[in-house]
């Protein structure tokens, strides 16, 4: 069953510390931080509040982060440069990379669930968790030593373009392409509306982005999409 790796403390504990590299102090936050609303449906068992906690404090910590590393740079650079770090693909990407897939509570029969981003959700969540177990300059240190310095590669995200879709736009238009963006999902997560957008390329669907605005969603799709076509 799912539940297989709760079933002793010791175990838990272990598997926090090798995946997450964490001693728990209190483990209940810990298994509600990894437990998908597709195994808990409650708001005090799923893992759905502490993703909209961790959220904020991710987004805190990168964005002091960022203050710091770039003390010359504008108000501009600083939030579409936090908008690369903290997107929801690339916070997947991440908690994959750590294996936070094998120890996340969720329904692994439910297809849908094959193509989302429940991971880099949960990564939150586990921020969230972290924050309320060790407080904020515990959490800032895990999060810049776990996840910011090994897995964010700034210089990397400071050479994209920072608005990819105009740079989508301006190939579309220089090769004559069809280009669209369709929104083609808008649902709630975790009391947060959440946008899906798909990229169109003479009638053919090349990539998708999710995000919490059309903004975002559009960028993310673009990322992809300028990935694929080798531009």
């Amino acid at each position: 069953m799912i539940t297989k790796y709760f079933r002793k403390p010791s175990l838990m504990e272990k598997q926090l510390k090798n995946v997450l590299g964490i001693k728990p102090g209190n483990l209940q936050l810990y298994q509600t931080a990894l437990s998908h609303r597709s195994v808990k449906e409650t708001p005090d068992e799923n893992n759905e509040r502490l993703e909209y906690l961790g959220d904020a404090v991710l987004s805190s910590i990168v964005a002091d982060y960022l203050f710091r590393r770039y003390p010359y740079k504008g108000e501009g650079f600083l939030t579409e440069m936090r908008s690369k770090m903290v997107n929801r693909q690339y916070l997947n990407e991440i908690a994959l990379k750590i294996g936070l897939k094998k120890i996340t509570l969720y329904n692994k029969f439910d297809n849908s669930l094959k193509s989302s981003q429940i991971f880099g959700n949960t990564l939150e969540a586990v921020v969230g968790a972290v924050y309320l177990d060790k407080g904020y300059k515990k959490t800032r240190n895990w999060v810049l030593n776990h996840i910011v310095i090994p897995h964010m590669f700034v210089d990397d995200l400071e050479a994209i373009d920072i608005n990819l879709k105009n740079k989508l736009i301006g190939w579309a238009s220089k090769n004559l392409k069809s280009l669209e963006f369709e929104t083609i999902d808008e649902k709630m997560e975790g009391g947060r509306r959440v946008f899906t957008i798909a990229i169109v390329i003479d009638g053919e669907r090349i990539a998708e982005g999710k995000g919490y605005n059309k903004k975002d969603a559009s960028q993310v799709a673009s990322q992809i999409a300028i990935e694929k076509l080798g531009l």
